[in-house]
């Protein structure tokens, strides 16, 4: 899914991770030329809620959406709320387009290209959700600066949230749920751990749509774990 940098950020030199795969079918290929230059994030400046759906609705931001299923269905459960998904794989981005398209969804925008590019330009306290679920897991010691679960993106994403936003994290990798986790203990000055018990973090809570790679871990008999952090 998600596909990022090493080092700083919001220095946007690199992408990791596969950009295209098969070929798209012509009705996605329309959707890419057709419907994605409406719903695009712009190239440039600040990206707000007044500035993509012209009011000040809660913001919501999903770091490389897969195919869009949580998404779009959020944002359908969701019409007054404004969702922003970025995705650098352009299947994903085709699948999603098809998604908001069947769902006739004028509440998405979607970034074909590096989550931290958008998220940089943000205004801090501005998102009122960002959800990463699944992410690559670059299970390599070698290849763990290039998770989107360290520090730098770590701080950008407590910066970017308001005060009572909420960062959910999923994943079926026990690596990366090792890694994460400690990530996470860094940042107790910033973010509350939403946990009651055990069964907090093995449930899906309602409202939190399936994906297709959860869905595809479950059917590989995979655990998953699903994590909520407040900002505070």
């Amino acid at each position: 899914m998600t596909a990022h940098k090493e080092g700083d950020p919001t220095t946007l030199n690199r992408l990791y991770g596969r950009s295209q795969g098969k070929p798209l079918r012509p009705q996605q290929q329309k959707l890419v030329e057709r419907l994605l230059p409406q719903i695009a994030v712009p190239d440039e400046g600040e990206i707000t809620s007044e500035r993509l759906f012209g009011d000040g609705r809660p913001l919501h931001f999903e770091i490389g959406f897969g195919s869009g299923e949580h998404m779009t269905i959020r944002a359908d459960m969701l019409p007054d709320h404004g969702f922003i998904g970025a995705e650098p794989y352009l299947n994903g981005v085709a699948a999603a387009l098809g998604h908001v398209e069947d769902g006739h969804l004028a509440n998405v925008r979607i970034q074909h290209g590096d989550a931290l590019d958008v998220l940089a330009r943000v205004p801090d306290g501005a998102l009122s959700f960002v959800y990463l679920l699944h992410p690559d897991p670059w299970p390599k010691a070698r290849h763990a600066k290039r998770r989107m679960m360290n520090d730098g993106p770590v701080r950008m994403i407590a910066d970017k949230l308001k005060p009572g936003g909420e960062f959910r994290f999923g994943t079926d990798h026990p690596v990366y749920l090792s890694h994460a986790l400690m990530v996470m203990r860094r940042f107790t000055d910033a973010f509350e751990w939403l946990v009651e018990d055990r069964s907090s973090f093995e449930t899906r809570l309602g409202g939190w749509p399936e994906t297709r790679y959860e869905a595809k871990a479950r059917a590989q008999d995979h655990e998953v774990w699903y994590f909520r952090y407040r900002r505070k």
